[in-house]
């Protein structure tokens, strides 16, 4: 029999690796590296920007929305094995 996913922390790490991502990306769009991927990140995220500001708002809106969905998979995963 496979083993159940634990959901909160899938949902932990994704969020986790999210924010650091973008903090990461922050980073860089400040120091003028990336700046391809700074500008799809801020086509793809409301509140991303290279501002402080925008930067702490895009960790948040990436952790709760890939929280969200690395939750959902896992809940999803443990209902259908």
């Amino acid at each position: 029999m496979a083993e159940k996913l634990n959901a909160l922390a899938l949902g932990y790490a994704a969020a986790i690796i999210s924010a650091v991502s973008m903090l990461l990306l922050g980073i860089l769009g400040n120091l003028r590296v990336y700046t391809g991927a700074v500008e799809m990140m801020q086509q793809g995220h409301m509140f991303f920007s290279i501002s402080i500001i925008g930067i702490i708002t895009g960790i948040i809106e990436a952790a709760i929305i890939s929280f969200v969905f690395a939750y959902a998979f896992g809940w999803t995963y443990n209902k259908f094995i």
